[in-house]
């Protein structure tokens, strides 16, 4: 290794401390490429549905080049506490981030859609904490740069990205969604954002921000955060790829709906406007994967890609299906939770690989450590665990079971409860109602046949569990709403 090297790699200060003084590794720090999409199903993604309506051929790709996760878990069924796990490492039980950021609080739940209910939603934190450790920070403070485009929604002013870690921020503030402006169109109204030419499309800006930085920070080790809006709502597209889609469904299975409580979920997937936001953000992956290409930093850049929660299916318009998998945003059930997630490390996943064990997005944190051989802290990020041996296939990860909190009045639909997984069973608690639903995934992926009664054994394991992991995370509850309790 040269001499110039070797001082390149000792500037960055806490990267050289954790390799030992003077004793760099045998090739430069991978750099990383975290790409977030917002609200995109399991199923959107013809790497996990060959039969999707949806054209998906850049992120197909990724899944070819690298190892593509078939139980992988957001920590929360909505945006905001899936986010903050993966910038902590911690359950949103734990951090009390239980909710998207904006939504009803005890203390204004008689001005939301849900004040009949007979419970009242648990507070919850709605900023980021500031004495978290972020991703970011762990990152910026080993060397790295750091840069996000997008999605933030994780506080307010003086929460924003670069509050956080993040040395670079491209419109990411308090909005869950692209509400100014154009919407996904310039002018965006985004304080975060500037104006491109009018008509500009959003995914492709955001994914140019990233291209660019990644050409500046070629010879620097970076992590570039690129959150997409897509394909949240509002529902708008491209006109040219809205009229494909138009065309497409022309030979497409006509609409078909069922039930999921008191919400209609949608059983087809021909939404022609979602099919072409999905489409753009696809397109938007390849800008990015092919600007990694044109710097000559592929073979050094682990690529992560994953949603924040279930595809919509039963509210909102209802853009998407998640069949097999049960309900969607919003709720307990695996449509709502279970994500399309893959991880490329070049040189050491095995392209095309497959790996069906439960992982969740607390497990970021501390395996993007140790791939950078920085070191971990548990007490950090302690709800998750290093995915390292299932991406080096040399053995599985230890984890007794998966946790999942939100007592919370969904706008989906979904009813406030408490869920865990343990190898192939998953046990969802619902507050207030006494009641608990058991599930064997492996056998029954749509969660059709609830096997409470039939396995009384197999609950009160779960249940102690899962009441054990409230108790250590300090979980907050629902409470009776006075209103009901006087009728």
């Amino acid at each position: 290794m040269s001499m110039n090297h070797c001082l390149r790699i000792l500037g960055l200060g806490v990267l050289a401390l954790t390799w030992g003084g003077c004793t760099p590794p045998a090739s430069p720090p991978p750099n990383f490429l975290f790409i977030l999409v917002d609200d995109l199903g399991y199923m959107d993604i013809g790497a996990y549905n060959p039969d999707t309506f949806y054209e998906t051929p850049h992120v197909d790709r990724l899944a070819s080049e690298g190892m593509r996760f078939t139980a992988a878990y957001a920590a929360a069924p909505v945006c905001s506490p899936t986010r903050a796990s993966i910038m902590t490492g911690k359950y949103p039980g734990r951090l009390r981030t239980t909710d998207w950021f904006g939504a009803p609080q005890p203390h204004t739940a008689d001005q939301h859609r849900t004040r009949d209910q007979p419970l009242l939603p648990a507070p919850y934190v709605d900023q980021l904490p500031h004495e978290e450790t972020t991703l970011a920070e762990a990152f910026r403070d080993a060397g790295y740069r750091t840069f996000f485009a997008g999605k933030w929604h994780l506080g307010r002013e003086g929460f924003y990205p670069e509050d956080h870690g993040f040395e670079i921020n491209k419109g990411g503030w308090e909005r869950g969604g692209p509400y100014g402006g154009g919407r996904y169109f310039s002018p965006y109204g985004n304080p975060r954002l500037d104006d491109g030419p009018d008509g500009e499309h959003l995914p492709d800006r955001l994914a140019s921000e990233t291209a660019q930085f990644i050409a500046a920070n070629r010879e620097h080790p970076f992590l570039a955060f690129l959150s997409f809006y897509s394909v949240h709502t509002p529902l708008m597209a491209r006109s040219d790829l809205e009229a494909k889609y138009e065309q497409k469904r022309r030979t497409a299975p006509e609409e078909a709906w069922g039930t999921e409580g008191s919400r209609k979920v949608r059983l087809v997937q021909n939404h022609a406007i979602y099919a072409a936001m999905v489409e753009a953000m696809d397109q938007a992956v390849g800008k990015v994967l092919d600007a990694l290409d044109e710097a000559g930093l592929a073979e050094n850049t682990v690529v992560i890609f994953m949603s924040d929660n279930g595809g919509l299916s039963t509210s909102e318009g209802h853009p998407t299906s998640n069949l097999p998998l049960r309900a969607g945003k919003g709720w307990l059930y695996e449509g709502g939770i279970r994500e399309p997630m893959i991880i490329k490390w070049p040189g050491v996943t095995t392209p095309g690989s497959v790996s069906a064990a439960p992982v969740t997005s607390t497990d970021f944190y501390p395996t993007m450590l140790a791939m950078a051989g920085l070191p971990l802290k548990p007490h950090q990020h302690p709800d998750g665990v290093s995915l390292v041996p299932l991406l080096q296939q040399t053995g599985p990860v230890q984890r007794e079971a998966l946790y999942w909190h939100y007592p919370h009045y969904g706008n989906q639909g979904g009813r406030p409860g408490s869920a865990v997984r343990s190898g192939p069973w998953k046990l969802i608690e619902f507050f207030g109602e006494e009641h608990v639903e058991l599930y064997n995934l492996k056998t029954d992926i749509g969660e059709t046949n609830d096997l409470a009664e039939a396995e009384p054994e197999k609950v009160d394991e779960l249940q102690t569990l899962l009441h054990a992991w409230h108790a250590e995370v300090d979980a907050l509850f629902p409470s009776p709403h006075p209103a009901a309790a006087n009728e």
